[in-house]
């Protein structure tokens, strides 16, 4: 048996005993060792995603390979690993035409499958990436979150002396900091309610940053046709989606990072989106972008470490699902090292 946390229904979370996995044939059992906490992991608990009930959340993470299954090759009992928690057929369209993460028969690790806030997870051993000798355990949980931005850079293909602009200075945001500063983008503006974060994107390579309660007067200047050539919300909060249509500026480009509430609405003025020839860009999760986020994360070019606030217990997870929160947080990994 082995400790894992359970969302039993949403609101409820417990930490209890159940079997530990075994491997099935093309799978590997990966004993983990750091698991982050996403926002969409707080959406399953809220009720409000895709997930069956009973359901172990956990979808980015890194471990060492404890058991492997028949027929597979490439990994050794020890290895260190990360994983890809999307499966996909490989067989239906969006699968042949370069849409993996849209697979009519889609399921994710932690998500609609036992996933990896637990002492053990199986998964099939085609998702499963060697972890570089450099790099840490709390680095190989990161290369998932890292593989959603390079998705989504790969949807928005920012042009060289674009104006961006960001809201939400969390995990995720500042990840997009570096992502942008390094893409080339002329100037990078980045919203945030607080101050610490705002200084980080500062340090990282926003050009300027904006107090959310100050945003109104601060960014009066650069609405409409002033505005910026590229808008991204990592927030998921529908007032501050909503808002931010006001700075793209003619032919921007909109990206869609935070997941909301699947219930969520926000209203557009159509008029606008035909008038200013306005790109609307949702980023789902990954496809086929972890070795990107790996090689990043490996050269240095992208840098999370600075961003682990705090590491938890599965019992310190269920506290933070419950409601306990801090205004430092920013990625909370659960550690079983």
């Amino acid at each position: 048996m082995m400790q894992a946390l359970v969302v039993e229904k949403p609101g409820s979370a417990v930490v209890r005993q159940v079997p530990v996995p075994r491997a099935k044939k093309g799978e590997i059992v990966v004993q983990v060792k750091r698991v982050g906490i996403c926002g969409t992991d707080l959406h399953i608990y809220k009720g409000e995603y895709l997930s069956p009930y009973p359901i172990i959340p956990g979808h980015e993470f890194s471990g060492i390979v404890h058991e492997v299954g028949e027929g597979v090759e490439g990994f050794r009992l020890g290895d260190r690993v990360c994983a890809d928690p999307n499966l996909s057929c490989g067989r239906c369209r969006f699968c042949m035409s370069g849409r993996a993460n849209h697979c009519d028969r889609w399921d994710t690790i932690g998500v609609t499958l036992p996933g990896a806030m637990a002492e053990y997870v199986a998964i099939p051993a085609e998702l499963a990436l060697l972890l570089p000798d450099r790099l840490t355990f709390a680095e190989g949980a990161f290369v998932e979150p890292v593989a959603c931005v390079v998705h989504a850079m790969n949807r928005l293909r920012p042009s060289v002396a674009d104006r961006a602009l960001l809201f939400g200075a969390g995990a995720m945001g500042q990840q997009w900091v570096q992502a942008l500063a390094r893409s080339g983008v002329s100037e990078l503006t980045v919203v945030d309610l607080t101050e610490e974060k705002l200084a980080l994107a500062s340090e990282w390579g926003a050009t300027r940053v904006v107090r959310a309660e100050d945003a109104e007067a601060e960014l009066q200047d650069f609405t409409g046709r002033n505005g910026y050539d590229i808008v991204v919300d990592t927030t998921g909060v529908p007032a501050v989606i909503e808002n931010s249509f006001r700075y793209l500026a003619p032919c921007g480009r909109y990206v869609q990072f935070g997941v909301t509430n699947d219930q969520a609405t926000v209203d557009l003025r159509t008029f606008d989106l035909y008038h200013y020839e306005w790109t609307l860009i949702g980023s789902m999760a990954l496809n086929h972008t972890m070795a990107p986020a790996l090689a990043w994360l490996e050269a240095e070019r992208l840098r999370i470490n600075h961003l682990v606030s705090r590491e938890l217990t599965l019992e310190g997870a269920v506290r933070f699902f419950a409601g306990e929160r801090y205004p430092q947080d920013m990625k909370l990994q659960v550690s079983f090292e």
